[in-house]
């Protein structure tokens, strides 16, 4: 290849809600692409039509984008400036391209995302709580058993906590942060940047009854873990203990143990087996 010539991957934000989000830099960027790589082609189709640009869109989304692999290494070889799109937002935030960006590295393409549209901002900046440092978990499992599992590795988390969830999931997943997390503070803002925005304000254990009827997608905003324990203060046994007291089986105390210990899983196990500490 010429060492010349500039080979270049965008990574293109698409509005959350209102068209006028869009940017004329992104426009640009769009028309320059010789191909489009899209999370569903006709929400792309749709955004080119109101653009009035036509291009050619090839689908890419998590089901198929790692069958994808040969088409966008071919063209990578051939030189082809490519945009890469996600329905709503930024690529890669909860998004498919990840593959995308491993293939475009390794044939020495220049990343360029372009700034634009995102949930997770906004929400966070008008929830009313910390803002820094805030940690973006993005989607809970969708199986209760995991999902609670994911919660409880982030029991003790003291940054604010952003999460993407789906209306017909929202009421289950709070109550189950309700039931690992404690009653913290919550801020949930809906159709960020569309007619029905509204964000609500309150503690888990009453948010809930606040955000009928539930429609639309959901931002979830918590509040960080403001009571977290020294755990330099307890033996192994104890620390194991507290929580098997919250609930938690005994081999998933373990492992949360070893990780905020930063000890091995099977030093913790045979500690705690001989009742004593070291």
């Amino acid at each position: 290849m010429d060492g010349d010539i500039i080979k270049k991957l965008y990574l293109i934000p698409t509005p959350i809600g209102n068209l006028d989000d869009i940017s004329e830099r992104m426009i640009k960027t769009i028309k320059e692409s010789d191909i489009l790589l899209a999370e569903d082609t006709r929400n792309a189709q749709k955004l080119l039509n109101h653009l009035n640009i036509s291009k050619k869109v090839l689908s890419n989304h998590h089901f198929n984008e790692s069958k994808n692999i040969s088409k966008i290494t071919n063209l990578l070889k051939e030189e082809k400036t490519i945009g890469l799109m996600s329905d709503r937002g930024t690529p890669l935030i909860s998004d498919p391209g990840s593959y995308v960006v491993e293939v475009a590295i390794k044939y020495g393409y220049e990343l360029i995302c372009i700034p634009g549209p995102t949930a997770i901002i906004p929400a966070l900046v008008v929830s009313g709580l910390k803002t820094q440092p805030f940690k973006f978990i993005g989607f809970l499992d969708s199986k209760k058993s995991k999902r609670i599992k994911e919660l409880e590795e982030l029991q003790n988390e003291d940054s604010t906590m952003v999460f993407y969830e789906s209306p017909h999931r929202l009421e289950v997943s709070l109550e189950d942060m309700l039931k690992v997390f404690g009653d913290r503070k919550v801020s949930i803002t809906k159709e960020i940047s569309k007619k029905y925005e509204k964000t609500y304000r309150s503690k888990l254990s009453q948010i809930n009854e606040m955000i009928h009827p539930i429609k639309g997608e959901y931002v979830v905003v918590v509040d960080g873990n403001k009571e977290i324990i020294d755990f330099s203060s307890l033996n192994y046994v104890e620390h194991v203990n507290l929580y098997l007291n919250q609930g938690m089986v005994l081999m998933d105390a373990i492992k949360k143990v070893a990780k905020e210990r930063k000890k091995s899983k099977s030093y913790v196990y045979k500690i705690y087996h001989q009742n004593g500490d070291d």
